[in-house]
């Protein structure tokens, strides 16, 4: 299998690991040897409720039998898309209501960005250094590393950069700005938290011109910082939120939310302003509301806090500079990318499951399940200790 994974799938590093999966149940992926790993990444926090969870397994089989595509986004009426919608607008503040499902998180991304210039009529976007939003066209051209994205210019006019929780820079946010978009936390540069009240501080200003604020979500949703959306850590609400990942259970999904005022302008002059030929599929959203439904009713949030000091407390090392991030989605500071990397390649070989952020290797992400056990947890941070001490 791994020589086939080689030969004749597309690869994105040269350096892929290639671990051939058996199965993945809760907490743990198998190896087609049978060793079992434990994962504290999670799929890249999109497995929230762990591998193969039975409400979302059942979900899927369930709707399979059914149906599954019958028309394109937005033409028919079909029961579980519809209750995953409902579910999002009564778990989420107002002005959010009206939510647009699409395939992944880089195109709710790009979705977000043309509803705020439909809406707005204006073309200018404001983004942050070292973001990250995805790899189409769209979502690249508003993140912010530059070695990602040189190769693939020219990329979308219009967009500059500001340095995040930098207040100074809040003037380059004017009349001509369509949307100011960021993630509520950086994720690639290394789970970095916003400073005290600068999210309140940045929605005033985009108020004050008229720019709309989209939130990127995609990696603390649902339920990843301890409430379903960590904007609701910091006394906003944002004119378009977006997310992703987590919110599937482990199947590909993506979704904008927002007002029905400004929602709706994408149904007309010109109609059509956002189409979709998968998005809102039947299967997909059968599984993405079990586990919306699983996050807000079984008390995983309520966990969260904690189980994010049994992290930090078991953390402790002189070779762990620092730990960024809140939650379930921590980044822990190793020095080095090359240590990082060897540290990642032993944890492996000792049967556990990390990775590393995007932008920034030094960090090691830490990213489990919400519904990893104390026990795993501390399973997992003993083998991490074990190769910072052999290595």
């Amino acid at each position: 299998m791994q020589k086939d994974f080689f030969t004749y799938q597309a690869q994105t590093t040269k350096f892929a690991a290639g671990f051939e999966v058996e199965k993945a149940v809760g907490s743990y992926i198998y190896g087609t040897g049978g060793k079992k790993y434990l994962d504290f990444v999670a799929g890249v926090s999109a497995n929230t409720l762990g591998h193969s969870h039975p409400k979302v397994v059942n979900a899927i089989k369930e709707q399979a039998e059914k149906y599954l595509h019958v028309m394109v986004y937005g033409e028919y009426a079909q029961e579980k898309p519809i209750a995953l919608c409902k579910l999002l607008a009564e778990a989420t503040p107002d002005p959010l209501e009206i939510t647009y499902l699409v395939n992944s998180g880089a195109e709710a991304i790009d979705g977000s960005l043309k509803l705020a210039k439909r809406y707005t009529g204006r073309e200018e976007i404001v983004s942050f250094k070292n973001s990250y939003h995805g790899n189409t066209h769209g979502a690249l051209s508003v993140s912010g590393n530059e070695t990602h994205k040189r190769e693939f210019r020219p990329l979308l006019p219009m967009v500059s950069f500001i340095e995040f929780n930098n207040e100074n820079d809040f003037d380059k946010i004017t009349e001509k700005t369509a949307c100011v978009i960021l993630e509520t936390i950086q994720g690639a540069a290394g789970f970095l938290v916003p400073n005290d009240d600068y999210l309140i501080k940045l929605k005033r200003r985009c108020e004050e011109v008229g720019a709309l604020l989209i939130l990127d979500e995609i990696q603390p949703g649902f339920g990843r910082t301890g409430k379903l959306f960590s904007f609701e850590h910091f006394g906003i609400v944002p004119d378009i939120l977006v997310m992703g990942k987590g919110m599937g259970g482990g199947v590909p999904v993506g979704a904008f939310m927002s007002s029905r005022e400004i929602m709706e302008t994408l149904a007309h002059s010109p109609k059509l302003g956002h189409i979709t030929t998968f998005g809102g599929n039947p299967l997909i959203a059968a599984s993405s509301y079990v586990t919306l439904k699983e996050v807000l009713e079984s008390g995983l949030m309520n966990e969260v806090e904690e189980k994010e000091k049994l992290f930090r407390s078991l953390l402790a090392h002189p070779k762990i500079q620092n730990i960024n991030g809140k939650g379930l989605m921590l980044a822990v500071n190793l020095g080095s990318p090359e240590y990082t990397l060897n540290v990642a390649k032993k944890c492996m070989e000792k049967g556990l499951i990390v990775f590393w952020q995007l932008y920034r290797n030094e960090y090691l992400r830490i990213s489990p399940p919400l519904t990893i056990s104390p026990e795993e947890i501390k399973e997992g941070c003993q083998i991490i200790l074990d190769v910072l001490n052999e290595n």
